[in-house]
């Protein structure tokens, strides 16, 4: 079967590259995964993307729109950023230079905030796919996951962001101090919900909190499991109430991996919280599909 693209949708992020082949907004094909940008020098980001596509009929002048960090300062061309209040996605994307004629690569720009000082970058497309599906939508949107971002959206805009590093926090704790001996595989629901109520409530004993897990599974036999739950509450609590004011009394779409966002949606749904679960992959092709139909002059 030949695979000739009308475009390509590309999300390049730090660990691994992904690549549709697309006819509108249709996948018709996708890519074998490729390198992360954290293994490519700049100037190796083209052979690698052309490896990725190889045994693609791709004609000279090929629409790729790429997002993620491929357009960081180490990226294949720095895309810059775009300063909030602002639409996710711009209404002109510049043209990359590449050697080879096949491609006319587009890369999306990121979102950046003055004070406090924050960026996003390839976020803003995720939410740019909501956006397309939920053109009304006013309220937060939270992206979890290592740098967890919450998001103000008003008017088709974002408004203001918070990054959180709560996935990166739970890995370095889980493995790289004395938790590592406490912390195991499995879950335990109550433990999760004991730990969020903890910090969520009382955010300053975090720090008291977190070395309880490991008193307790010397002297009362704190399962691993637990541990890994209460941990996860512990920390995703204390984002919470750092992230109140997005939150409290607004609407909450959450984008991201199923099992990571069951897990805010719990939390969120404790506090009452009005919770709207969406696809991240699905979400990240409607923006690129958005962007690609702005460049190519079809806003439909």
């Amino acid at each position: 079967m030949t695979i000739q693209p009308d475009w390509i949708a590309v999300d390049w992020g730090t660990t691994h590259a992904r690549a549709w082949a697309m006819s509108g907004a249709e996948v018709i094909a996708e890519a074998p995964r490729g390198p992360g940008m954290g293994e490519l020098a700049p100037d190796a980001f083209e052979g690698a993307f052309l490896k990725m596509i190889a045994g693609w009929n791709v004609a000279e002048a090929t629409h790729v729109v790429a997002c993620g960090m491929v357009g960081a300062r180490q990226g294949w061309a720095d895309a810059g950023y775009r300063a909030v209040p602002a639409a996710p996605l711009p209404e002109r994307v510049a043209r990359v230079d590449t050697a080879d004629p096949r491609l006319d690569l587009r890369i999306l720009p990121g979102l950046s905030q003055a004070s406090p000082a924050d960026v996003m970058r390839g976020e803003e497309t995720q939410i740019a796919g909501f956006l397309a599906l939920n053109p009304e939508f006013d309220g937060a949107i939270c992206l979890p996951g290592s740098h967890s971002k919450w998001v103000q959206v008003s008017a088709g805009e974002v408004v203001s962001f918070r990054t959180m590093m709560t996935g990166e926090l739970f890995a370095a704790l889980s493995r790289h101090t004395v938790l590592r001996h406490s912390v195991g595989d499995g879950w335990d629901e109550d433990a999760f919900e004991a730990g969020l109520s903890d910090t969520l409530s009382r955010p300053e004993s975090l720090a008291a909190k977190l070395f309880s897990i490991r008193a307790e599974g010397l002297l009362a036999d704190l399962s691993q499991a637990a541990a890994h739950a209460r941990l996860s509450g512990l920390l995703i609590g204390a984002e919470l109430a750092a992230a109140k004011p997005y939150w409290l009394g607004m609407p909450v779409a959450l984008i991201g991996d199923a099992t990571l966002a069951g897990h805010y949606a719990t939390a969120l749904g404790m506090q009452g919280c009005q919770v709207l679960r969406t696809r991240g992959e699905a979400l990240t092709l409607r923006g690129l599909t958005a962007a690609w139909r702005t460049i190519k002059g079809d806003p439909s």
